[in-house]
């Protein structure tokens, strides 16, 4: 089912036909390849804090099954982070990965921790293409939405056979902090 039949749902577009209407200041965020979280640390010299929002085992939006090639009542791992730099949020990230293929992952044991802060440092890490949302848009994190920010972006990654999609919504208080601009 496309989205396009879903008008409440989150459409994503490939991260290069979102750049024309993207600002060259927030392309190095919403584009970088790297780990979002070392980005952050170096942005700011407030200290970099995780607030965990939730995390278990529930049905992926159909948008995020589409992406994992799951059928929409499959059950997935989700995990919903805040990414903070002082006291003040900058990414609001959700994460899923199918069930199957998380043994040896030890996801569930972040607690606190990023998921970039694991991520990054296994060496066969695979990331799939970026795709990007103008926000605010309908993602599920409703405990961030009225900071929304202009920009979302997600890509799947690999470790193994371990599959997570990455959702990333960069929220009002980055853009504040950084003199980003609105789009």
């Amino acid at each position: 089912m496309s989205p396009d039949r879903f008008p409440g749902w989150p459409h994503w577009l490939p991260i290069a036909a979102q750049r024309p209407r993207m600002s060259p200041d927030w392309w190095p965020w919403v584009a970088s390849r790297d780990s979002l979280t070392a980005r952050l640390r170096i942005a700011s010299p407030r200290p970099f804090s995780v607030r965990l929002l939730t995390q278990g085992v529930t049905r992926p939006r159909l948008d995020e099954a589409q992406a994992l090639g799951l059928p929409h009542r499959t059950h997935v791992w989700h995990r919903e982070v805040l990414l903070r730099l002082g006291n003040a949020s900058w990414v609001a990230a959700r994460s899923v990965a199918p069930l199957e293929g998380l043994s040896g992952a030890r996801l569930c044991t972040l607690g606190e921790r990023s998921l970039g802060s694991w991520l990054f440092r296994q060496p066969n890490l695979e990331r799939g293409p970026i795709e990007a949302i103008r926000a605010p848009a309908m993602t599920g994190l409703d405990a961030w939405r009225g900071d929304a920010g202009p920009w979302g972006r997600r890509s799947l990654l690999r470790v193994g056979r371990t599959r997570i999609l990455v959702q990333e919504f960069f929220l009002a208080a980055m853009a504040a902090d950084l003199s980003l601009p609105s789009r």
